[in-house]
């Protein structure tokens, strides 16, 4: 997809992995562009720039969104997090943990959509059943796996968050 051509600029102010982000970008920009070409954040991948394949994901006030999906203007006084700012969530550890147990990935790009997706979720639902976790990966395509990996280590994260709720009980 191509960016709108424009000189026009507008001012944002948002918070970015829990530091305050006031900058400018074109009027026409996605979150996605804002956050790599003006705030030189790579985590966050280009992908499809269509909202299909799940590189570019972030939360936005905690929850999963394609940023590519999002223009910069949408962002003003949100909260948004990356890849990069995800320790903030008590899940995070576990969720890589459990995918890096399970060789999830191989080449990687995808991983940070997958990870966001899964960290949402159980945030959000630490007891999630196979069919919430199939839900909430959805919206994320991997080029190099079978799925099998991703879903198994999706699986073991799943298990770990519900038997720490379990355990603080």
């Amino acid at each position: 997809m191509t960016e709108i051509q424009s000189d026009k600029r507008i001012a944002l102010k948002f918070t970015l992995n829990g530091e305050p982000v006031e900058t400018a970008a074109p009027a026409g920009a996605s979150l996605t562009r804002v956050l790599r070409d003006t705030l030189y954040r790579t985590e966050t991948k280009i992908g499809c720039e269509a909202g299909r394949c799940g590189a570019c994901m972030v939360l936005m006030n905690r929850k999963p969104i394609n940023s590519c999906l999002v223009m910069a203007w949408q962002v003003e006084g949100s909260e948004i997090i990356t890849g990069s700012g995800l320790e903030a969530l008590a899940v995070t550890g576990t969720v890589r943990q459990a995918l890096a147990e399970e060789s999830a990935f191989q080449c990687g790009y995808c991983a940070p959509g997958f990870v966001i997706s899964l960290v949402a979720l159980l945030t959000e639902n630490p007891k999630a059943t196979r069919d919430d976790l199939m839900t909430a990966l959805e919206g994320n395509i991997c080029r190099c796996t079978g799925y099998h990996s991703i879903l198994r280590g999706a699986e073991l994260a799943a298990t770990r968050v519900a038997n720490q709720v379990e355990t603080r009980r």
